[in-house]
């Protein structure tokens, strides 16, 4: 149990990633997945109310003990802010007011930021658009461990620790992997959501706050639903890089489970990714995909063969911008 992982290098593959290639078969078989395309109707009202029961929750927490603050941000408010960071990520697709709203869909999820405590949407738009266009790219894919990561985080300890720390090495990696310049929107969106902070620790202590933030920071990290952080990509089977998830969690997580649907398919909400799956079965019934997010941890950290190694790289030449 305390052997280092066998993996001492990612898995590089010299290969374009396999889902442009899957959408054109798709769509040249199934036009009909176009009318799928578009903004999910429901989304707004969904988040909004997500939002605004963490606002309701920040009343009802401000003079519990610290134990109760913890325990209710583990159990429940970090669970709606980890529902909210995949709520975000269907917004920066521009799924909640459409192609031709694209502000209106970056402050909605400024808005949609607000209960996560530390400003997140406008940066993680601008990095995952290279998840999409450069999956598993060298220096260009943030989503990637580092090679540091790799290297330490190789025994069973070890993989537990850097499990608790994925809200910090995602937040921290892009700044070494692949720095940009800040953004005006994400000056904006950090200006929002300190005096939203601040109004609350004005209006309620300081408890509320800290129930925000630790719930974001405990639910992102060690805790059932950041099992799709693994599942997504890390190579659970040799030559496959993208693995799909179809269990009752996707009713909580705005259907991030069907990654490899999504990735097909980024422009599609994720209400409608499972219509995906059933018009072209064909194509995803015989791929590998997980059973269990918690099963996924599990082998995770107890199976010597995986670690933060275990991910497919390529080198991507860099897109022309239009």
């Amino acid at each position: 149990m305390g052997n280092r992982v066998t993996r001492d290098d990612f898995e590089w593959v010299y290969t374009e990633q396999p889902h442009t290639q899957r959408r054109k078969e798709i769509l040249a078989k199934y036009p009909e997945i176009k009318t799928l395309m578009g903004p999910d109707p429901h989304l707004k009202w969904i988040v909004s109310g997500m939002v605004f029961m963490q606002l309701l929750a920040c009343y009802l927490v401000k003079d519990l003990s610290w134990k109760w603050i913890f325990f209710w941000a583990y159990a429940f408010g970090g669970c709606i802010n980890h529902s909210l960071t995949l709520a975000i990520h269907d917004i920066s697709h521009n799924v909640a007011f459409g192609n031709k709203q694209a502000k209106w869909n970056r402050w909605f999820a400024v808005f949609a930021n607000l209960p996560i405590g530390v400003p997140y949407s406008a940066s993680f738009k601008k990095y995952h658009i290279d998840h999409h266009r450069y999956l598993g790219g060298d220096s260009l894919d943030v989503d990637i461990p580092t090679d540091f990561e790799g290297w330490f985080f190789c025994t069973p300890l070890r993989k537990l620790l850097w499990l608790f720390l994925q809200p910090l090495f995602y937040s921290l990696r892009p700044l070494y992997v692949n720095p940009k310049a800040i953004t005006r929107m994400e000056i904006l969106n950090a200006l929002v959501q300190f005096s939203i902070d601040l109004i609350i620790y004005y209006l309620w202590g300081p408890k509320p706050v800290i129930y925000l933030i630790a719930g974001t920071i405990l639910c992102l990290g060690f805790h059932p639903i950041s099992g799709h952080f693994i599942a997504e990509h890390y190579m659970f089977l040799k030559g496959y890089e993208t693995y799909s998830y179809y269990g009752p969690l996707n009713w909580f997580t705005f259907n991030v489970g069907y990654h490899m649907e999504h990735h097909d398919f980024p422009s599609i909400p994720g209400c409608r990714l499972p219509m995906v799956k059933k018009i072209a079965a064909e194509y995803y019934d015989n791929l590998p995909h997980h059973q269990s997010w918690i099963r996924v941890l599990w082998d995770f950290v107890f199976d010597d063969t995986l670690g933060p190694y275990s991910r497919v790289k390529r080198l991507c030449k860099l897109a022309k911008e239009s």
